[in-house]
């Protein structure tokens, strides 16, 4: 009766997952998506703990629900104070957190084998040869623990990365070389540990578990090696391809205690990654395969760009004001500026007083624009920007040619038509948002500094730009307030 009840629980919890994942896929109900999903897991998890088969002591449930109140406090406490400029630092180290789960379930389920089963047939099978592993268990032990550690170890450079401490790239010599051997020799070590039943035997015939320990060492380090060369600008991806390590980790999980509705929520969280991570690439103009090898992120900080010479001029915020002010179509660019300056109320208001002027305002949303996929979309929902404002990068394209005013904030590599025109440039062949192409052009950014491609952006030198020099939300609080004086 409890094993029917208990797979009840998990079809609910599977479907669930599947709605949820559905509903996040349109800004309006993404938030009740994201509900609908935690409540599966809740029913998930509560079906697990009392509807589990076997006794289990008090001790054992405080213990559960202990770490559950803990984990639930830390988690809830961290996601509600985290800053939108910091969403992807929390969401790198949420995702590692799951890998790193998913690795100590592997290590956990590997020493019950090792210490129940395996000492009572070594012996024997060191004489007879008549011992047959359990390929399918070894199989999804060894599979989630490489994964999940290369997750983890791989989100936390991630991490590193974003919030500052890696600012930079670093290339070590022959570095596609070596990640190619670690990534071989963790892989080698893995198949034989599969066809061995992951036991070496001593000289004593005693039986020996290090073999684990060093699979988990070299992912660790094929984690490391496999993130730590990527710049800033390619993190959209790596956070997507991770994520989806991450969901693939938690499915073999799924296979090692034959649960459905883990099986089911890694394989969405793995697939919709890797769906992601092919998006990010194409927006980025690379293959995915020379993301997997780590062959990509590297360039684009050596290279220096063209040699840009030309002019540039600036515009005072009464200029930017009458000119907006009688314009018919106004699209906004977003980019990490935008949150890092945390403008995004005060250019929804922006919105809002151009439209009761009767200006036509859209936002132009690139694929890679900030510092994980969609976090734009986040961004600007946080502060009640309609979702039918958000145009993407293929939608808007095409109606720049009809726009009066592009107002920049914040952007820089997505916008920069180097993409389209020099070859020499480590940026060339990535989908841009064609910007110059609008009637006039204003960029809004603190100085004249390169985005993280670190090259110079030849848009700023076009004829039809202006530069509007300033904080985001101090220069668009005092075009507002200036927008406002001409009513």
């Amino acid at each position: 009766m409890k094993h029917n009840i208990l797979e009840i629980c998990y079809l609910i919890g599977s479907v669930t997952f599947i709605m949820g994942l559905k509903m996040m896929g349109n800004a309006k109900t993404a938030r009740k998506g994201n509900m609908v999903g935690a409540l599966g897991m809740t029913i998930a998890i509560l079906g697990t703990i009392f509807l589990h088969e076997g006794e289990v002591s008090g001790m054992i449930y405080g213990l559960i629900f202990g770490a559950i109140a803990l984990g639930t406090i830390i988690g809830w406490m961290t996601a509600k104070k985290v800053q939108m400029t910091k969403m992807p630092e929390l969401v790198s180290m949420f995702n590692g957190m799951g890998g790193a789960c998913a690795a100590l379930i592997s290590l956990i389920e590997f020493n019950h084998y090792y210490h129940s089963e395996f000492p009572k047939v070594v012996l024997n099978a060191a004489i007879t040869g008549a011992y047959h592993p359990p390929y399918g268990f070894l199989i999804a032990v060894f599979a989630g623990l490489v994964i999940g550690s290369i997750s983890f170890s791989g989100s936390v450079i991630a991490f590193l990365k974003l919030n500052g401490t890696m600012d930079k790239p670093i290339r070590l010599p022959a570095y596609n070389i070596v990640n190619l051997v670690v990534l071989i020799i963790t892989f080698g070590l893995l198949a034989f540990m599969v066809y061995s039943g992951g036991i070496i035997l001593t000289n004593d015939l005693q039986p020996s578990g290090i073999m684990i320990y060093a699979l988990l060492a070299l992912a660790l380090i094929y984690g490391i090696l496999f993130t730590i060369p990527i710049g800033g600008a390619d993190m959209p991806v790596v956070i997507s391809l991770l994520n989806s390590f991450t969901g693939l980790a938690a499915a073999f999980g799924g296979f090692l205690y034959d649960n459905k509705v883990m099986l089911t929520g890694g394989i969405l969280v793995g697939s919709a990654g890797t769906l992601l991570t092919v998006i990010m690439c194409k927006a980025m103009n690379r293959s995915l395969g020379s993301v997997i090898f780590g062959a990509f992120g590297g360039s684009t900080a050596a290279a220096g760009g063209p040699d840009v010479k030309g002019s540039i001029k600036d515009i005072q915020v009464s200029d930017l004001a009458v000119l907006m002010n009688y314009s018919k179509k106004v699209v906004i660019v977003p980019g990490y500026g935008l949150a890092v300056a945390q403008a995004q109320h005060v250019i929804h208001e922006l919105e809002l007083l151009l439209e009761e002027r009767g200006v036509e305002v859209k936002y132009a949303i690139h694929p890679v624009a900030g510092r994980m996929p969609g976090h734009m979309n986040v961004l600007l929902a946080e502060s009640n920007v309609s979702y039918d404002k958000l145009v993407e990068m293929d939608d808007i394209n095409p109606e720049f040619e009809q726009t009066d005013v592009v107002l920049i904030v914040g952007a820089n590599d997505v916008v920069n038509p180097a993409a389209k025109t020099d070859p020499s440039s480590p940026i060339y062949g990535m989908p841009i948002l064609e910007v110059d192409r609008a009637k006039n052009i204003i960029v809004n950014k603190r100085s004249m500094s390169a985005g993280y491609a670190g090259i110079d952006n030849l848009l700023f030198y076009d004829p039809k730009c202006s530069m509007f020099f300033g904080d985001a939300k101090k220069a668009l609080t005092e075009l507002v307030a200036e927008l406002k004086t001409m009513e």
